[in-house]
């Protein structure tokens, strides 16, 4: 038997919190399993003036993709406003400040920028980004797809190794291999990219001049040790958000004072209980709460740990929490 009473939205409280969950895999065997799923890809600055589908080397070990089309993809969602300026070009902008007359309107701002495009910027920082431009030229991607991430990587929690290799994230968006920048990590799209295993312009070993040349970068082997070796281990801490729902289940106290338990009645024809159920100091004990729908279905079910009174002088109430 069942008492019914209607929730208020006050009752109601949904409630959002962050939960994560850590991942490690060793070996290019674990990264592309079925549970897994984690690709890895080559692209490369082919420059064909037509593109033919299947005529350009391909790339990936779940998907297969072609070099050409992940080089181009990477470099207009990502980095297309640091083409022509590793700091990132200005946003395109111009403000107009109004004359006298249509001759002395004056125009504030730089309407020449290529900083036009939107690259999901990982840090309000302003920081340095690479993307090689040269022919044939070479970047890597690791793909984490977002069964595995939920909303976002948690920054300073990716780490990949391969022979001679240790990648890692420095929590504002780079990724650093042994604490030199070599590319960036989109923690919202489990996407990292690997342009360099050196920053142009900066300090040390890997980045200085001779003539023309750039000499000690060695992007192209350090990019495909990264993306084609087998002997790899990656991991990574996820986050995601779920909502816990809590009702408030409140009972007055002039409200189910009457028990429902079927085992207190002696006469089913007239409902006759046993004669302590009349009482004035009988209280009936609650075991079970249940949620209904308009419908009055039942949909979830509340079972306390032991049995609890109603009591006849205060208000009771019992706060159900849900998970979803």
């Amino acid at each position: 038997m069942s008492a019914y009473k209607q929730f208020l939205a006050s009752d109601v409280i949904v409630t959002p919190f962050e939960v994560n969950k850590s991942f490690s895999f060793e070996g290019g065997d674990a990264l592309t399993g079925s549970n897994v799923s984690i690709d890895r890809f080559l692209g490369k600055n082919i420059q064909s003036e037509i593109f033919i589908s299947g005529s350009n080397p391909t790339t990936g070990y779940i998907s297969t993709q072609d070099q050409e089309l992940v080089y181009n993809s990477i470099k207009e969602l990502y980095y297309s406003n640091y083409l022509s300026s590793s700091f990132g070009s200005p946003v395109q902008t111009q403000s107009l400040v109004p004359g006298a007359d249509q001759e002395g309107d004056r125009f504030i701002g730089n309407p020449q920028s290529d900083g036009r495009y939107f690259n999901y910027e990982q840090t309000n920082l302003r920081y340095s980004k690479f993307f090689p431009t040269g022919a044939n030229d070479i970047i890597g991607v690791i793909s984490i797809p977002s069964r595995l991430f939920g909303d976002y990587i948690q920054p300073n929690s990716f780490v990949f190794k391969a022979p001679s290799i240790n990648l890692t994230d420095d929590g504002e968006g780079n990724i650093l291999n042994n604490n030199q920048i070599v590319g960036n990590i989109f923690y919202s799209h489990g996407i990292i990219t690997l342009t360099s295993d050196g920053v142009p312009g900066g300090d040390g070993y890997g980045v200085g001049k001779y003539g023309e040349a750039l000499y000690g970068l060695g992007d192209s082997q350090f990019i495909e040790d990264a993306i084609t070796s087998s002997n790899v281990t990656c991991s990574f801490s996820s986050s995601y958000d779920i909502y816990e729902t809590q009702y408030k289940c409140t009972i007055r106290e002039s409200e189910f004072n009457f028990s429902l338990n079927p085992s207190l009645i002696i006469n089913e024809t007239t409902g006759s209980t046993l004669s302590f159920v009349t009482e004035s100091y009988f209280s009936p004990y609650i075991t079970t709460v249940g949620l209904y729908n308009e419908n009055q279905d039942l949909l979830a079910v509340g079972k306390l740990s032991q049995p609890l009174p109603s009591s006849p002088t205060t208000d009771t109430t019992i706060l159900i929490n849900i998970d979803k």
